[in-house]
């Protein structure tokens, strides 16, 4: 199994170590200190040796931070984790703050009259540290470097960095080979006046050279940092023992491989200027440029709008992809509907059935997140991971929230379907449908070319709001080619001023959350694609569906849609039928059948 089920929340050892890491900031002189859930290289997801924020709270979602002042300590959430928070601190010890709502600077006015609060440079923005200064601005509170972080000298058993090993990404999948794309990306700092540009994301690293790794679990990415010079050259500071010969071989004479250990040094020894992503590169590498008098030039990395922008070849291997998955869903799905009346199923039972059918299919890799499997109140925890001590039956009258993916070597998958196991009433019925019909206005939409996710998240909303309801989640995050499930910088959200381009992938999930009660959330993949000129020629886009799997019929309201809405529910699933019935067995393929009927 990819996927385990232990706990990684320990509440009951957060208000200890609260103890301890209090004690070492009063050392220190420090009056308090933030703990991000972030590691040197700003990527989303972590190693465990990086697991801070988790380990000193218990939170184990996978955004958020603490701010631990000398009596209160706040754990600052968004709205797909209000839920989950409650379950995972010692609520006596932690405060949950409801984020970005609250700001981190102001809630700091309120519980300090000035002081000194600590941070470490390598795990914050120079984006997130600007902000926060000017949110403190007249306050007394100082925000302040520190030389080693305190948390980890009171961790005695953190774990080692992770040394997994690196493997050479075909460039027939990538669509192009890493010296076309140095060569690509150079040329734009060369017209920019750069003299080269630092890259600090592990997946823009792996993106950039056509390599993966198994550095973090379920992303396929090596941790690293690279200097990519304005000549082309790549200078690479990765663990040298993770590369083998045939992985040396394909980076070439162009790549130089170094300790990390040598990068600070390096860094000092550029000209300017240097491009630096102010988003996502660590303030630790602004400050060592600055003090080695390089020019700092603030700009965008220069691997993240060529990465989110796939590629003819890239989006032929997602299709595929998506197909094979697809199938393995659909076996699942039959399966589930074989077996949940008969009663004695569990999520845990479920999520090990479902990474069985991947696995089936011989070419899955990894999955590409924990599987979320929320049978009845669960499915209302956004994020939900089952382990043994929350594992819940599946019950009759009750709705199952399925949410998973798969890591393939041509694509990541990422689908949410939610189930009825038996009867679950007519509420369940009419909000399903409404979340059904914000899926469909995203999956149908045509907007002119410039429009950002904000432009068009309403739509998908649209629905619920007439029935005063809505969610505390983005309508879709971008989705990497092999690479990061969770993928910037396009998103489908009130908060995204990324034009949307031909060749970005985003997921399209709307959904609704009654705490205590239920879950529903819908998802498919999808990419943007140029859409055909209407009247007046203007130029358009739109999206291109890469997800292929029915909606549970029994759950949709067929009163409730409009015209134009049944009419694409029942191409879709024409569609489905049409491309996974060559694809699965027999006795799925008559369930497949009865699943894509028209509504």
């Amino acid at each position: 199994m990819f996927q385990s089920f232990e706990s990684h929340a320990s509440p009951d050892q957060g208000p200890p170590r609260l103890v301890a890491l209090r004690a070492k900031l009063a050392e220190r002189g420090l009056d308090g200190f933030i703990i991000p859930r972030a590691d040197v290289h700003q990527g989303e997801y972590v190693a465990a040796r990086d697991e801070r924020l988790q380990w000193l709270t218990g939170f184990t979602g996978s955004a958020g931070f603490c701010i631990v002042l000398p009596l209160v300590s706040g754990v600052f959430i968004d709205g797909r984790y209000r839920t989950q928070v409650k379950a995972q601190v010692d609520l006596g010890a932690y405060t949950p703050v409801p984020w970005p709502e609250t700001k981190p600077g102001e809630w700091m006015r309120a519980h300090l009259s000035g002081g000194k609060v600590g941070f470490d440079s390598w795990l914050h923005t120079a984006d997130e540290i600007e902000k926060l200064e000017k949110e403190l601005e007249g306050s007394g509170v100082k925000l302040s470097t520190v030389k080693d972080n305190p948390v980890d000298t009171i961790w005695p058993d953190q774990p080692d960095a992770p040394q997994g090993k690196v493997f050479v990404h075909p460039d027939a999948l990538a669509g192009e080979s890493h010296a076309e794309k140095r060569a690509r990306l150079a040329e734009d700092l060369r017209r920019a006046g750069q003299t080269a540009a630092v890259l600090t994301l592990p997946d823009s690293l792996c993106w950039l050279l056509n390599i993966r790794g198994a550095d973090v679990p379920k992303n396929p990415v090596v941790h690293g940092f690279a200097v990519l010079q304005a000549d082309g050259r790549v200078d690479l500071y990765s663990d040298p023992a993770k590369y083998d010969t045939a992985v040396r071989a394909h980076l070439g004479p162009e790549v130089t491989l170094h300790a990390p250990g040598a990068f600070a040094g390096a860094l000092a020894g550029l000209t300017g200027p240097v491009r630096v992503d102010k988003t996502s590169a660590p303030l630790a590498v602004a400050d060592l440029l600055t003090a080695a008098g390089v020019a700092v030039a603030w700009g965008d990395d220069p691997c993240k709008l060529p990465k989110a922008r796939k590629n003819p070849a890239e989006i032929a291997a997602t299709r595929e992809a998506h197909l094979r998955d697809g199938a393995a869903m659909v076996e699942f799905l039959a399966w589930l509907d074989r077996e949940a009346p008969k009663g004695g199923l569990t999520e845990i039972a479920v999520v090990q059935e479902l990474e069985g059918f991947r696995r089936a299919t011989n070419a899955l890799h990894d999955i590409s997140f924990d599987t979320i499997c929320g049978a009845g109140p669960n499915g209302a925890i956004i994020h939900y991971r089952v382990t043994e001590a929350t594992n819940r039956p599946i019950r009759d009258g009750e709705l199952l929230l399925v949410d998973s993916g798969g890591q393939y070597v041509d694509g990541t998958t990422d689908i949410t379907r939610t189930i009825a196991i038996g009867d679950p009433g007519d509420e369940a019925r009419a909000v399903y449908t409404r979340v059904l019909q914000g899926m469909i206005a995203i999956s149908r939409v045509r907007f002119p070319k410039g429009c950002a996710g904000r432009d068009i998240d309403a739509l998908a909303r649209y629905p619920l709001w007439l029935a005063g309801q809505d969610y505390d989640h983005g309508t879709g995050h971008g989705v990497g080619a092999f690479l990061s499930v969770h993928e910037g910088p396009q998103r489908i959200s009130r908060l995204s001023e990324v034009p949307l381009e031909p060749g970005m992938i985003l997921s399209n999930e709307p959904g609704y959350y009654r705490e205590g009660a239920f879950g529903i959330r819908l998802e498919n993949l999808i990419v943007v694609q140029t859409a055909p000129p209407l009247v007046d020629n203007r130029q358009h886009l739109s999206f291109e569906t890469l997800t292929w799997v029915p909606f549970d019929r029994r759950l949709i309201l067929a009163d409730g849609l409009a015209r134009g809405e049944r009419d694409w529910l029942d191409a879709y699933h024409a569609e489905v039928l049409k491309k996974l019935a060559p694809r699965v067995s027999a006795p799925t393929l008559e369930w497949l059948t009865r699943a894509c009927a028209s509504i």
